[in-house]
């Protein structure tokens, strides 16, 4: 009998290396050849492949893959008719969304999308440009830029739309955003097939649980303190928590230990005033996963 396998897409390039973080904070060991597509997984089940974010869904639509993971900008720009199982939440460095943006040179007259009538937009993302440009009733030209999109204005193109996270480098060349077009967040995506096959099924849930509860996991920590006794009601009002925290008697003391979770900005906002109602013993730790 043939081994079963599930066939996966993993991103080449800006979402590589948050990429490959989550499936380690998911429990999976991943081993890559320098040089190398092939993805090797700990999991005998899983047959991995590196590829650009841009083929992936695609690839995924036409059978070659069962899996994988893509930008949502690129699932849309492809026009993949794939199945979308769930929203990992992070984008080249963290987890947040990225932005598609329209922009012009800091002294260009073009002030808005109405401005682009007749003009010349330099863009990855040909059909996104054409969907946005249609929306607002504009007529322009889109050429297709093999990158460095940020350095075609004014000479090579009137407009772009390019990718940012933070639009330092947009800056950084003098121009200024005039509009978002489209905003975009990894997603595990599937082939329809695949899909209805039982087996195939399950072990893409419970892939997408694994990475969901590791992507949760990277902005929350776990915290545990000790809490005298005659402070416990009023610390558990600060404390921040996913559900109710856990509290145990410390035996032959007046303390109570107590383990919650939070984001962790909240936790770092908290601790001196856990101090100064005299709490002691306190840790703060990260997480691999949180699934609900």
């Amino acid at each position: 009998m043939e081994e079963r396998k599930l066939r996966i897409g993993l991103p080449k390039g800006s979402l590589q290396e948050h990429t490959l973080r989550v499936f380690g904070l998911a429990g999976f060991d991943i081993k890559i050849a320098p040089r190398s597509y092939v993805v090797n997984f700990d999991d005998k089940e899983i047959e991995g492949y590196l590829l650009r974010p841009q083929e992936i869904p695609k690839y995924i639509e036409e059978g070659k893959l069962d899996v994988g993971i893509s930008g949502e900008d690129w699932i849309k720009e492809t026009r993949a008719d794939v199945i979308e199982i769930c929203d990992l939440k992070y984008a080249k460095q963290k987890i947040k969304k990225v932005k598609w943006v329209l922009a012009t040179p800091e002294n260009s007259e073009i002030n808005s999308v109405k401005d682009l009538e007749g003009k010349i937009i330099s863009t990855e993302i040909v059909n996104i440009t054409k969907d946005y440009l249609k929306e607002n009733g504009v007529k322009a030209t889109v050429k297709f830029s093999y990158g460095a999109t940020e350095v075609k204005p004014p000479r090579f193109a009137d407009a772009i739309i390019d990718l940012t996270e933070t639009g330092t480098s947009l800056k950084a060349h003098n121009l200024k955003i005039l509009d978002i077009v489209f905003e975009s967040s990894t997603r595990l995506i599937a082939n329809k097939s695949s899909w209805k096959d039982d087996w195939k099924k399950e072990k893409i849930k419970d892939l997408a649980t694994l990475l969901k509860g590791a992507v949760e996991s990277e902005d929350i920590f776990g915290l545990a303190i000790h809490v005298p006794e005659n402070k416990l009601k009023k610390v558990l009002k600060i404390l921040p928590c996913l559900k109710n925290p856990t509290v145990t008697r410390i035996s032959g003391t007046e303390f109570y230990d107590v383990v919650s979770v939070g984001h962790e900005k909240e936790i770092r906002e908290i601790l001196p005033k856990l101090k100064k109602e005299g709490c002691e013993g306190m840790v703060e730790f990260p997480l691999n996963k949180v699934v609900y």
